[in-house]
């Protein structure tokens, strides 16, 4: 089993940047692959990006394209999700999400696909 633990969520002001961090624990030798999911109120719970296994292989959503990098620190466990040049629409529950996967498959942005969640953390972004 693996655990995911989000941190970093917050208020901020547009045009403000936030760096949202996951950490998994359990079986931390899974090869599992990591991303964000958001949902704002009354929206379906939209992808943000991942990384594979391994690391080598980034992919966003199209509305967080420019403006927001995923990374990670494999000694830690930790992925890490920079938002730069946050804007209003910006604002929901993020939450992280790993599935199984072999090494260089692209994180999936499919939710029936999604084998473990975080609890989710707010983001709010308002003047």
């Amino acid at each position: 089993q693996v655990q995911l633990a989000e941190s970093g969520g917050g208020s901020v002001q547009p045009g403000d940047s936030l760096r949202l961090s996951c950490t998994h624990s359990g079986r931390t030798f899974a090869m599992i692959a990591m991303g964000w999911f958001r949902q704002a109120p009354g929206k379906e719970r939209e992808c943000v990006g991942g990384i594979s296994w391994g690391g080598t292989i980034k992919k966003y959503g199209d509305s967080v394209k420019g403006r927001f990098t995923i990374s990670s620190d494999s000694a830690k466990n930790t992925v890490f999700l920079q938002m730069n040049n946050l804007r209003i629409d910006d604002t929901a529950v993020y939450y992280c999400a790993a599935h199984r996967a072999v090494s260089g498959q692209p994180f999936n942005c499919r939710t029936s696909d999604i084998n473990f969640w975080g609890q989710g953390t707010q983001v709010t972004v308002s003047s």
